[in-house]
């Protein structure tokens, strides 16, 4: 397992359009060639005690940018809210709520000078609300990304990613958790693997959950790869926890042929496991799949509870919306939106052909 590296950094995960040639290039040769623009869950409603502000920025992590907001306008770290955590190596913009001292909001024009005098950050709108935002309190992302140096003339690359677009809309492709998930060449993953196999301890508690989540996630890229080698991906099998894309609501499958049919349609997707105590485990077939992951890690029989690993479901099957693919002096632009959860590294492995898109040398 330890020495096992490549297969934890997501270069070795199959292909979805695997006959479909890539166009190769980089990505984030400048921060502005990888845009993210969160999608709200819902919008403020212009009244409440919580100031929600709409930020762009680089060169941030999105609790750096909570620090900054917290400090410009003489609130608690605690009273900063977030939706979802953005990459530190993008334009990015999100929204952030702030609870200010004593529950006072003040003056926006004072907040736009504070911020201005204070931070680097760009705000684009501010709105009161009624509640602090929290994890999860979004739809999605959309990503604007443009690909350098592709390896292809201009023509030919655009029609490459253009048939792998058509390609990924219509089908989907496996929901992977992304390298940068894993930390370094894997490392978070190797290190959670030993706290789950060896007993060992991080010496602080976020960082122990990291890696613990770091080794889930891995393992649930690994049902995903054994569901695409089967030729499981495209279905539903009786006893998979499914989910539906409207509501976010599960069920389990019973009758496989019409679920099927279901997540053809975009209605639903099967689930995939974040092994846990809390998790809610597949029946049937489906069942047997997840059952195979944990035998092959000698898993069968770990006390999930006792490691404090509560487990969840994640949809087994991302699909991007709104793709679009066009040609420009600089390179290759795609522009896609993908629900909560989803990574953007999935679908640029896709249209590059390379395992870590992050890693794509010229």
């Amino acid at each position: 397992m330890e020495e096992s590296v490549e297969s934890l950094t997501g270069t070795d995960l199959p292909f979805r359009t695997p006959d479909l040639p890539g166009i190769g290039g980089r990505i984030r040769v400048l921060p502005e060639d990888f845009r993210v623009t969160e999608i709200p869950a819902y919008e403020p409603v212009g009244r409440g005690p919580h100031l929600y502000v709409s930020v762009t920025r680089t060169g941030h992590t999105t609790p750096e940018v909570a620090d900054l907001l917290a400090q410009a306008l003489n609130a608690d770290k605690g009273a900063v809210g977030y939706a979802g955590l953005k990459d530190k190596r993008a334009c990015t913009t999100q929204t952030f709520s702030v609870l200010a001292s004593n529950g006072f909001v003040p003056d926006e024009e004072w907040v736009a000078r504070r911020l201005a005098a204070e931070t680097s950050l760009q705000v684009n709108w501010m709105r009161c609300h009624g509640n602090k935002l929290r994890t999860g309190h979004l739809r999605g992302n959309r990503f604007d990304i443009l690909v350098r140096y592709p390896d292809a003339p201009p023509e030919e690359a655009v029609a490459r990613a253009q048939a792998i677009a058509d390609a990924l809309g219509r089908d989907g492709l496996p929901n992977w958790f992304g390298p940068q998930r894993f930390g370094h060449e894997g490392r978070n993953v190797i290190k959670g693997w030993r706290i789950v196999h060896r007993g060992w301890r991080a010496h602080r508690r976020w960082l122990h959950k990291l890696l613990l989540s770091a080794y889930q996630s891995w393992l649930c890229n690994r049902y995903l790869s054994l569901r695409m080698h089967e030729g499981l991906l495209d279905c539903c099998l009786a006893g998979d926890v499914a989910r539906k894309h409207e509501t976010g609501g599960m069920f389990l499958v019973e009758d496989a042929e019409a679920d099927s049919r279901r997540q053809v349609a975009g209605e639903i997707s099967f689930t995939a496991p974040m092994y846990g105590h809390k998790m809610w485990a597949a029946e049937g077939i489906a069942g047997e799949l997840e059952e195979r992951i944990l035998a092959e890690q000698e898993l069968i029989g770990f006390n999930w509870r006792q490691g404090k690993v509560t487990g969840t479901r994640r949809t087994g099957r991302l699909v991007p919306s709104d793709l679009s693919v066009w040609g420009e002096t600089d390179g290759i632009r795609l522009s896609f939106s993908l629900p909560k959860g989803g990574y953007a590294t999935a679908v640029l492995r896709e249209v590059m052909k390379v395992g870590n898109p992050d890693l794509a040398e010229d």
